[in-house]
């Protein structure tokens, strides 16, 4: 009889610029983060590949810190796993910390907590080496309103007012827990630009997006902090404000118990 191999879960971290892909997730028109990194590691492997990620992030989003594993189907050496993986990927997506992960985990299911950035310029004109990561708002704002808007977002809330519906995204509720929301600046010679930081326990379709858009909004005055408190308990998508840009997205980071 032969010998069963034990099959291993293997868990990497994964760094993209979003800007030529059409999401991560396969199936969607176009070519897509997943899709790519699948058919490397089924090359690799000769055998076919699954990943499963900790997010599902949208077309022209980018990720620092996206967790992503599969199912090995049998032993090889995972330093050099990794240095052939990233030979072998384009420049413009990285693998780290390749490690043998508990047979349990899951890198959705499993995370405690994940941190969003999205990046803002706030002046006339933006830099060409900016244009591709972050928004060109360049109308003046309010920041004491947009941090007022912030504080009355910040906890346990039903945040459908703040989710785009989408068939493949289906919800038992729309219940989440934003723990902080901070705005702060890039640089000390860039005053202009600024970085959101959202961080709580999950995220609903689009709900980073609409969120910075609707704070945004605030910040110009068409949206007001006491209209932004009805907008949260009125549960209407269409009483938000816009959806911000996707290429200003970066999911940050993801956060699993010790």
């Amino acid at each position: 009889m032969h010998e069963q191999v034990k099959i291993k879960n293997i868990r990497f971290n994964i760094s993209y610029d979003g800007t030529r892909y059409q999401g991560w997730q396969k199936g969607s028109d176009g070519k897509t983060v997943e899709e790519v990194i699948e058919k490397i590691l089924s090359r690799i492997y000769q055998h076919p590949i699954t990943l499963q990620a900790a997010s599902r992030t949208d077309a022209g989003v980018h990720a620092k810190g996206q967790v992503v594993n599969f199912l090995a189907p049998k032993e090889v050496d995972l330093t050099k796993l990794l240095y052939s993986l990233n030979r072998l990927l384009p420049t413009d997506i990285f693998a780290t910390q390749l490690v043998r992960a508990p047979d349990t985990f899951h890198p959705s299911l499993d995370a405690i907590e994940k941190e969003y950035r999205y990046y803002i310029c706030n002046e006339q004109i933006q830099s060409p080496f900016h244009r591709l990561y972050s928004w060109h708002v360049y109308e003046d704002l309010n920041f004491k309103d947009i941090d007022k808007g912030m504080r009355i977002l910040c906890g346990k809330h039903d945040f459908s007012s703040f989710c785009n519906h989408k068939p493949s995204h289906r919800y038992e509720h729309y219940l989440r827990e934003i723990f902080s929301i901070e705005r702060i600046p890039m640089d000390e010679h860039e005053e202009n630009r600024f970085c959101f930081i959202l961080r709580g326990d999950s995220f609903l379709y689009r709900m980073v997006r609409n969120i910075v858009g609707t704070l945004i909004d605030v910040g110009l005055g068409k949206i007001s902090t006491k209209d932004l408190e009805y907008i949260l308990k009125a549960q209407d998508r269409k009483l938000a404000g816009v959806s911000a840009p996707a290429h200003g997205l970066f999911l940050q980071q993801i956060f699993y118990p010790e």
